[in-house]
């Protein structure tokens, strides 16, 4: 058996074991192979690993510090599947993000400040830098506090992270087929890179009200084939080639709010409907309100900075919009506040060979 330490931790409504670069294998495959074994990847419950047995549930975090001069620490965000020996690393994962400030000032990379550490993260799946603020009263991270996110029980600290360069993340443009709208299979749609690659649609164009459970929505075989056949297409059309075996782009469902906030989502992971909604998600949503012509445009027209709220399965999200330099929407600044915990610390033991 092989141990290797690790910091099992929630991060915002994800949760999985955040490890340091030198304690997994250089070697990418190697490195993969290893991250299989240790979620349990392959079974629906990943019963012989650490993975939750759900995309939310089944992610990993790999933390260094940074070669890159503006930036304290480097996150490697990687996507575990759950029923397929197989993992992702194309997109961010913004959740897991706000559990890499206070691993990374808990393990000594960055300084802690009083009464606020900001931590400069580069994601290294997409090359883009994020400010992580952290409560570090006395020097210490602190976890409690009275800070609620929808699709997590209770309360704890703030975390508030900034996303500074976020248009075109992966694809290097806001708008990747060149176009506000696209049509697919008959279905209008808004192509959008801002933090995550994105489809969204009206969910009525799909016959569906969106406001449908996830259960439901992930029981309707019909829908989640056409949902794919729209990804395709969707992926060839934005640059990223043929997509059936990378979770980008996502698929969103878009419908008028019910409980006073923007519009309404049904973020698709891509094959499964969140629970809630992705924190990268949220950044892209929330920014192509302010973009018109877009599919967001039409239900929540956002002119400038604001605060943005998105309606999800599990409750709201709040993103804050602010142009940097102009108000062009690729020029904007997004924020959001999310909080993490340190479930456990430990060794994850990993079998020596496949079994």
């Amino acid at each position: 058996m092989q141990a290797i330490p690790c910091v099992l931790m929630r991060g915002g409504t994800s949760r999985g074991p955040v490890f340091l670069a030198n304690h997994l294998p250089s070697d990418t495959a190697q490195r993969d192979e290893l991250l299989l074994k240790i979620m349990g990847s392959g079974h629906e419950l990943e019963i012989d690993g650490i993975g939750g047995g759900s995309a939310q549930t089944s992610k990993v975090a790999i933390v260094s510090t940074s070669s890159h001069p503006q930036a304290d620490v480097d996150y490697l965000f990687v996507q575990v599947m759950v029923n397929e020996r197989r993992v992702d690393t194309a997109p961010n994962c913004g959740n897991m993000l706000c559990a890499i400030g206070p691993f990374a000032i808990e393990h000594g990379l960055v300084n802690a400040a009083a009464p606020v550490t900001r931590v400069r993260i580069r994601n290294v799946n997409t090359n883009t830098l994020i400010d992580s603020e952290v409560l570090t009263p006395n020097g210490r991270v602190r976890y409690d506090g009275d800070t609620c996110i929808d699709g997590v029980p209770g309360s704890a600290a703030p975390i508030k992270l900034t996303f500074l360069d976020a248009a075109g993340a992966k694809t290097g443009r806001l708008l990747p087929t060149g176009q506000v709208r696209d049509c697919f299979d008959g279905v209008e749609v808004t192509c959008i890179d801002m933090a995550m690659p994105m489809v969204m649609m009206h969910a009525d164009a799909l016959g569906k009200t969106g406001y449908e459970s996830p259960a439901e929505l992930d029981g309707d075989r019909e829908l989640l084939a056409r949902l794919e056949s729209i990804r395709l297409q969707a992926g060839r059309a934005m640059g990223l080639g043929d997509v059936s075996k990378m979770v980008i782009p996502k698929p969103v469902l878009l419908s008028p709010p019910r409980q006073g906030g923007a519009l309404n989502t049904r973020y698709f992971m891509p094959h499964n409907c969140h629970r809630s909604l992705a924190a990268t998600g949220a950044i892209g949503l929330a920014s192509a309100c302010a973009l018109p012509g877009s599919i967001a445009h039409d239900l929540a027209p956002v002119s400038g900075a604001g605060l943005v709220r998105l309606e999800h399965a599990g409750g709201q999200i709040e993103v804050s919009l602010e142009p940097a330099a102009g108000e062009a929407p690729h020029a904007m600044r997004a924020s959001l506040i999310r909080t993490a915990r340190r479930l456990f610390t430990g060794d994850v033991y990993v079998p020596s060979t496949r079994r």
